[in-house]
């Protein structure tokens, strides 16, 4: 089996109180894992560990982007576990609201800007934007914006605008994609469309999704694995039936 993500032991206290309290996940390749649990569990805390937002204070974090050899990505600064292929999104999308969707798209592409050589090369410059428009359109048909392309992105709905985002993501080259809350503050019919959309693009590219999700009801027939998360400790993990029928989840949820 193989993972695009561990962490070992990975802990982060702010004062007294231990938001990730040694926390071990594995991220299957290919695969949708979700983590859940009640507000305050520490699920988005543990992802700004993993991605850069925050450094930990115990533990290591592993990326294992071609499936080859595991980097430790412990302490990197976000825009270099950005570069290395893990990307993320937060809970209040933030694209670029002035610019269209496809444009927003664009920007993401490693590559993007002026290069002062491209009068001298004008051919190879058009056509190289040609096809940087073609592989846009391409990932926005996958994600199911290609009808709202020419659309500014302020204009998007909030299901919308969490599907550009991992069109942005998928444009950056990502393999790994943290996605929190993609499904917050959209209706259940748009909320099924953006996993199945998530489980398509499973098959069709070579991506991997860690999801943060409040509306388990609606998140967990997709997943392939689940973690759940409590006071800051991993409490159960499994298959969405082992983890739904788990006492200690049911405990949780019910009291919570």
């Amino acid at each position: 089996m193989s993972y695009i993500l561990e962490t070992v032991d990975l802990t982060k206290r702010f004062g007294g109180l231990v938001a990730v309290d040694h926390v071990n996940i594995r991220v299957e390749r290919n695969k949708l894992t979700l983590l859940i649990g009640p507000n305050g569990a520490g699920k988005t805390t543990l992802v700004n560990l993993c991605t850069g937002v925050k450094k930990p204070d115990d533990g290591r974090v592993y990326y294992n982007p071609s499936g080859r050899e595991k980097i430790d990505i412990t302490g990197w600064p976000s825009h270099m576990v950005y570069k290395a292929g893990f990307v993320r999104s937060f809970q209040i999308p933030q694209p670029f609201l002035a610019l269209t969707v496809l444009e927003n798209v664009l920007a993401a592409m490693s590559g993007s800007g002026e290069d002062p050589l491209s009068p001298v090369t004008r051919w190879k410059w058009i056509r190289e934007e040609e096809e940087r428009v073609e592989r846009a359109y391409r990932i926005l048909k996958l994600v199911g914006l290609d009808k709202v392309w020419n659309f500014e992105a302020f204009r998007l709905g909030a299901g919308q605008l969490k599907m550009l985002e991992v069109a942005r993501a998928l444009a950056a080259n990502a393999k790994l994609i943290a996605l929190d809350e993609p499904i917050g503050g959209t209706d259940p019919k748009y909320s099924h469309d953006i996993f199945s959309k998530l489980r398509d693009l499973l098959t069709k590219t070579d991506v991997t999704f860690l999801v943060i999700e409040h509306r388990i009801d609606i998140a967990l027939p997709y997943a392939d694995y689940v973690y759940v998360m409590d006071r800051g400790k991993v409490i159960a993990e499994g298959s969405p039936n082992e983890v739904v029928n788990n006492p200690r989840v049911i405990e949780v949820y019910i009291g919570e």
